[in-house]
């Protein structure tokens, strides 16, 4: 429902008090963005969903997974609605990649949602898609699956999968203006959700710009660092010492990390809790934010061709870094030499002050020759 301080479309900013969440997971999915959703935490989308966000509008959520009705008509209601343009406003969210019903040569279907009701036939994910992007104030997707494609598009693949932005066209643009606002991860991360989420309804709300999104419409703030960035473990990569093997705490580019060049927050963010993430917990980045996931990473544990020249040139780098560092660590590893138990109170203030019993230091020999050289 639109208040009345404007409304997508009219050229004024928007403002609703209310919003539905048309969330599709019929794509080619495994419902796994939609678990890993209710890990969340900030926030958490049962905060959302009671209102305890300040600032955003009410939001009804409709997905077949979190769903408190039993499914059938009664679930299918607000989109049927919505597809007649008898709902609004709504976020279209959807999660799974799109096949192509082109492909299919005669009757048959790849994947559907909900029958017709005057034919019986199933509906096809493409045919809901049709009907509800043109009519969404805005349109999101949950996952590397729904964004680019993911595992079922890969090369050879017979669906001919695609990206929810691919089957839409990457200069679509929703009611409010929007393109298509691409959360990947295989699945996602749960606070990476969350976060874009809000800033979308608080941008429904009136009290919020449209999301900053990169080339590829992810979230400029969560994908604009890599892996690597924030991994835990990038300081042995400078350093040119490497894991051989998954036991080790080092730098996993020569046993198939792709961090480096990977653009994804989970290594500093973890995944629930702060806690967990691929490289933090031994796995190794396999790319699953990418758009060129999985084909350009595969086969995941063989190290990547640049990592392996990158690593060969860091090297010898590393090997003096290292040296030079374990020299400053036994410089510095030590107390200060003006703590002691004497009567006398002497601070690091003091440059000419020495445990008794130590040589001068080198800057003050030439002053002591001179000064006996005046006695003479």
């Amino acid at each position: 429902m639109a208040s009345e301080n404007g409304s997508a479309g009219t050229g004024e900013a928007p403002s609703f008090d209310e919003i539905d969440i048309l969330w599709i997971s019929e794509g080619m999915s495994c419902d796994g963005d939609t678990v890993s959703l209710t890990a969340a935490g900030k926030p958490a989308i049962e905060d959302v969903l009671l209102g305890l966000v300040p600032g955003l509008p009410k939001v009804n959520l409709h997905n077949k997974v979190l769903s408190p009705t039993l499914g059938g008509e009664e679930f299918l209601a607000p989109f049927r609605a919505a597809a007649r343009g008898e709902l609004s406003p709504f976020l279209l969210v959807i999660e799974g990649s799109v096949p192509n019903q082109n492909v299919i040569e005669g009757d048959g279907y790849w994947t559907s949602f909900g029958n017709d009701p005057e034919t019986g036939e199933p509906l096809t994910l493409n045919w809901w898609i049709d009907q509800l992007a043109p009519r969404a104030w805005a349109v999101m997707t949950a996952g590397t699956c729904a964004a680019y494609g993911g595992i079922h598009a890969m090369a050879g693949n017979p669906t001919g999968c695609m990206g929810l932005a691919d089957y839409l066209g990457w200069d679509f643009r929703s009611q409010a203006g929007l393109p298509v606002v691409n959360v990947p991860g295989c699945p996602i991360q749960p606070e990476n959700f969350m976060e874009t989420l809000v800033w979308v309804l608080q941008h429904a709300a009136g009290a919020a710009p449209p999301p900053p999104l990169d080339h590829m419409l992810r979230p400029q703030w969560l994908f604009g660092r890599t892996v690597h960035e924030g991994c835990d473990r990038a300081a042995y990569y400078e350093q040119g010492d490497f894991a051989m093997d998954y036991n080790s705490p080092k730098c996993q580019v020569k046993v198939g990390c792709w961090g480096p060049v990977v653009n994804c927050n989970v290594p500093k963010r973890g995944w629930m809790s702060g806690v967990g993430g691929c490289p933090n917990v031994g796995g190794i980045c396999i790319g699953c934010t990418m758009p060129g996931f999985p084909d350009a990473f595969m086969p995941f544990m063989d190290e990547a061709t640049g990592g392996a020249f990158s690593s060969l040139l860091v090297k010898p780098y590393g090997a003096l870094v290292r040296r030079l560092r374990g020299i400053t660590n036994m410089a510095v590893n030590r107390e200060p030499k003006w703590h002691h138990n004497g009567p006398a109170l002497t601070t690091g203030y003091d440059p000419t002050w020495r445990p008794r019993g130590t040589r001068p230091a080198r800057g003050s020999r030439p002053k002591t020759r001179a000064k006996r050289r005046e006695r003479t």
